[in-house]
């Protein structure tokens, strides 16, 4: 069966195209926008991405598979990303991985029985100073523990999707920041800090 979007997100294509000065450099928000609803790109998806921006399927597919945000095969409800850059490891990150593989019963590149997640390492997750954390979806999750980690995942699997567990979120990578709690937010500067900052840069006589 072919693939089509909704009249909702048709319309939105349309606007998307008029941002650019061709319609291949739109590719990238329009397989996002097919994504969103069907999940993945399926080949499908490739022929109406293909037919609607006037661009060889080479090319789509070639974006895809170049993309780690896209999928070519069907994935979970909810797309758990793993940090696992240093920062992340020395604060934790491979607990929270091992941790993730035995609540989800899958390893990393896997999709859990039930569907509902599937759960991928990434290389950095630009959060450093939150280490360790993961994504979910269009969220981040920092200054995590295994306790937290759990209740996050339960909220999701109670639900089915991630919208039960927003509210342990620090952090929308959609969207504007937001903080869940006071211990995720940064300190206030000391006032050695203050001082410091309200000095006047040295004068060239001083160096």
């Amino acid at each position: 069966m072919a693939f089509t979007l909704t009249p909702e997100r048709e319309r939105e294509v349309d606007d998307i195209l008029t941002r650019y000065p061709e319609r291949r450099a739109a590719l990238l928000p329009v397989l996002w926008l097919c994504q969103r609803q069907h999940g993945w790109i399926s080949p499908e998806v490739v022929e109406y991405v293909s037919n609607r921006l006037d661009v060889s399927t080479a090319i789509v597919k070639g974006v895809v598979t170049f993309y780690t945000m896209f999928f070519d095969h069907p994935v979970g409800e909810n797309i758990v990303w793993v940090c696992r850059t240093l920062s992340c490891d020395l604060r934790g990150g491979k607990a929270i991985q091992e941790h993730l593989e035995s609540r989800l019963g899958c390893g990393a590149g896997h999709t859990s029985s039930d569907g509902k997640f599937t759960l991928l390492k990434a290389e950095c997750l630009a959060a450093c100073g939150q280490a360790p954390m993961i994504q979910i979806n269009d969220h981040y999750y920092e200054d995590l523990d295994v306790d937290r980690l759990d209740q996050i995942i339960d909220a999701c699997a109670a639900d089915g999707s991630e919208a039960a567990a927003a509210k342990f979120a620090t952090f929308a990578t959609i969207g504007e920041p937001m903080r869940s709690s006071a211990s995720s937010a940064p300190p206030p500067p000391t006032e050695e800090a203050v001082r410091l900052a309200s000095q006047p840069p040295p004068s060239r006589e001083d160096s």
